[in-house]
């Protein structure tokens, strides 16, 4: 059965796993904009086991998805005794290109203003995302023209990690994709501006990237593209390639916050790289 199928009939299970996890923890959320999608999502842990703060920015093809829809990852994350942050954006079609990471961009820096305010330390942040929040989380991390553009201070990141991220738009790209690029960018836009390999620069912040060989929607070269730029520009980079039976583009990018550790090696790998960075 071909990947891209397969990757269609999970998301009944997916959805499934999804309504019936537990919220055992009220996030509270803060709004950064007049749009109802120009918000985040903070989760404090019941039970703080390390000081690093992870910022997550979600995934959804850039058309769809919201922190709220994606509930289940702060549950987990807290769960696991980290501070969570989950950040939303303005969607395509309807809003092209660069409003999301310009809203990206903003609610990072009213997440770091909140955490002030509220005297938690914000010296080890983690930025992250799956899919088209791996893409928008990328471009904040290594573009020095966006983070020059927004005033964005990234000094306190000490990592990213991208989760089956379309960093390269070069080579074969699946159907869905090429319609969800032309959501994404206006007619005529030039699309290197929004291209994580092409925008990527010098940078002191690691980078871990998690994807599949099995995606079904995202070509697993766009992670090999966006590593060897890095090791090129002397990044420091690993490439993880997930092994779970699970291993859909869905399912790894979202899927593995509702297991554990024990029972993938995906979110483990997550978990443990924060742990030892």
């Amino acid at each position: 059965m071909k990947d891209s199928i397969r990757e269609s009939l999970s998301y009944w299970g997916l959805y499934r796993k999804i309504f019936q996890v537990k919220k055992m923890i009220k996030p509270q959320a803060v709004s950064f904009g007049n749009g109802r999608q120009q918000y985040f999502l903070y989760y404090e842990p019941e039970h703080i086991a390390s000081d690093k703060v992870i910022i997550w920015v979600h995934g959804g093809g850039w058309n769809a998805g919201s922190p709220k829809l994606f509930d289940f990852v702060g549950q987990c994350v807290a769960k696991n005794g980290y501070r969570f942050f989950s950040l939303g954006y303005r969607l395509s079609p309807k809003n092209k290109y660069p409003c999301q990471i310009e809203d990206v961009c903003i609610g990072y820096q009213t997440a770091i203003t909140f955490l002030k305010r509220k005297g938690i330390d914000h010296a080890k942040i983690i930025i992250s995302g799956p899919s088209a929040g791996a893409h928008l989380s990328a471009i904040l991390c290594y573009s020095q023209k966006v983070k020059a553009q927004y005033g964005v201070d990234l000094s306190n990141v000490i990592g990213f990690i991208g989760v089956g991220g379309p960093y390269s738009f070069s080579g074969k790209q699946s159907l869905s994709v090429r319609l969800l690029l032309n959501q994404l960018f206006a007619k005529g836009y030039d699309r290197t501006q929004g291209e994580p390999c092409s925008l990527m620069e010098k940078s002191n912040i690691p980078m871990l990237l998690i994807q599949s060989r099995h995606d079904g929607l995202i070509s697993y070269s766009c992670a090999e593209d966006f590593y060897h730029k890095a090791q090129a520009l002397g990044n420091k980079c690993e490439l993880y390639s997930v092994v779970d039976k699970k291993n859909t583009h869905s399912w790894y990018t979202a899927g593995m916050f509702l297991e554990t550790r024990e029972t993938n090696q995906g979110l483990d790998k997550f978990f443990t790289w924060i742990e030892k960075i």
